[in-house]
């Protein structure tokens, strides 16, 4: 991929210094002509992605970088602005003014213990804040956060780690897993569900690196450092640095957890142990780059906003026979213009303040509201609002079996919605759940009436597996599809290819 200095990409931001390079694409600082500012330039190159994939890709990180856009939080780099140009894709965002934490890290060796807590209670403001949307960043490691001058730390890389990983298997060449495998939780390296406990892992792995001076598993391949991850334990840090507090210690390993159900619950939880080693409020020194300075003045993560309900349309005030109603026949149109644009997130706000008055016109249980309330649902998904999106689904698939029956084909393929959202909110149990009560009914070809879906119900039992840790029921429930795959379609077919890279991982880490 070979880039030009000088390069105007999108008749606005021309490039300026090449500062990172990888695989895919580059990282640019370059300069807005509009607003007269350094920004930061990422460029992708999908075509590097094997098939039709590449089309995945793309469609994948317009929509990953609207959601990330949409989290306002001082840790997280600000995304300006996103598209594509020929073949690349480009992603425009804040330029941060700093060092990178493993620079940061090379030059203060041995890293404080007060400044690592410092870094990881930052950390946690941020991934409080993203996990609520729900985003996974998949990929969170120390070159993946600067520390700017004030002290505070801004994270990199959201969007885009999470459009490039979020089916760890698809999208590479190899069948390898993106990521770093020294950062990579073990449900993420065989391929198993991800969710804010994978980020919790990576914190974990990073917290020890900044309080050992390495990190917790290293090896010569990446294969030796994944079975190191996944069969091995960390060693203590007091081991190393005796003077690290005892408490400190204790949340690394729990972080730092096999199984993601005996990590912490949440990055908000990390955050209320880290604030009792946090320093005492005081005068800041004026030295650059130092991370405890923000909490001379205490900076606290964002409220769970996880455990709060969602935001609901208003209520529509009765309006009586000579007042104008709302045209709902008119927003419908809006709505589908709007979704040719694709601006998503201005569809769905037209849509849910458009429900109650299309209830009220033509009743609660009409065709007109049952198809918007749909077309909702399918739009929060769309616009990755899963929080949202699963108690429309939920009640959708109720009303839908009340009606047509428990095993009617729309009522299900809610449900299946309806678990694909538990999966994105990293509720890993409940979506297991869930696939299991389905599967009788898609295994029954009178009434699912496609193979294809069991499979992919399957699929992902097994991948939920994983992230549970059931290594074992994982292996016997992807070897057992595998072979049904290759009956019914043949070795040649994606899902099989999918599912025999997972259980090659699986079989390689084991031995």
């Amino acid at each position: 991929m070979t880039v030009a200095t000088g390069r105007v990409v999108a008749g606005r931001y021309e490039l300026s210094t090449l500062i990172g390079q990888g695989g895919m694409g580059q990282v640019w600082t370059a300069y807005d002509q509009r607003l007269d500012r350094r920004v930061a330039v990422k460029l992708l190159r999908p075509d590097k992605v094997a098939g039709q994939e590449a089309d995945e890709l793309r469609r994948r990180f317009v929509r990953e970088c609207r959601v990330t856009a949409q989290v306002d939080h001082p840790g997280l780099v600000t995304v300006h602005d996103a598209g594509s140009e020929g073949e690349e894709l480009f992603l425009v965002m804040q330029y941060v003014d700093g060092a990178d934490l493993s620079d940061h890290l090379a030059e203060h060796d041995p890293y404080p213990w007060q400044w690592a807590v410092a870094v990881a209670a930052q950390l946690c403001a941020v991934l409080s804040a993203v996990h609520a949307v729900p985003i996974v960043h998949r990929d969170l490691k120390p070159r993946n956060v600067m520390v700017k001058q004030d002290g505070t730390v801004t994270v990199l890389d959201l969007g885009v780690a999470s459009v490039m990983d979020t089916d760890t298997t698809r999208l590479t060449h190899t069948g390898s897993p993106i990521g770093s495998p020294a950062y990579m939780a073990p449900e993420q390296a065989m391929g198993g569900a991800v969710g804010p406990y994978t980020d919790l892992y990576a914190l974990g792995v990073l917290m020890h690196e900044l309080l050992s001076g390495d990190v917790p598993f290293s090896g010569s391949t990446a294969l030796g450092v994944l079975h190191r991850h996944l069969y091995e334990p960390p060693l203590p840090v007091r081991r190393l640095r005796p003077e690290v507090p005892e408490a400190l210690e204790a949340l690394v390993l729990r972080l730092l957890a096999k199984d993601p159900q005996h990590r912490p619950a949440s990055a908000q939880e990390v955050y209320e142990h880290l604030a009792l080693l946090l320093p005492a409020r005081g005068i800041p020194t004026g030295a650059p780059l130092d991370p405890t300075r923000p909490f001379l003045r205490p900076h606290a993560p964002w409220p769970d906003r996880a455990r709060t309900p969602a935001p609901q349309p208003a209520p529509v005030t009765p309006v009586p026979d000579t007042a104008e109603k709302p045209d709902v026949a008119a927003a419908v149109d809006e709505v589908k213009r709007l979704l040719g644009e694709g601006r998503i997130t201005q569809a769905v706000d037209i849509l849910g303040a458009i429900l109650p008055a299309a209830a009220q016109q033509h009743g609660e249980h009409s065709p007109v509201v049952r198809s918007l309330r749909k077309q909702y649902a399918a739009t929060l998904m769309d616009d990755g609002q899963f929080r949202r999106a699963l108690p429309e689904l939920r009640r959708l698939a109720d009303e839908r079996a009340a009606e047509a029956g428990q095993a009617d084909p729309q009522s299900l393929r809610f449900r299946y919605e309806a678990a694909l959202c538990l999966e994105q909110l990293g509720e890993p149990a409940a979506a297991l759940a869930e696939y299991r009560a389905l599967l009788p009914y898609y295994e029954n070809q009178y009434v699912a009436g496609d193979p294809g879906l069991a499979h992919d119900v399957r699929r992902r039992i097994g991948h939920l597996l994983l992230a549970l840790g059931d290594r074992s029921a994982a292996h016997d429930t992807l070897a057992r599809l595998l072979l049904d795959v290759e009956r019914l379609n043949g070795p040649g077919h994606p899902m099989a290819a999918e599912v025999r890279r997972s259980l090659q991982w699986l079989g390689q880490v084991r031995g």
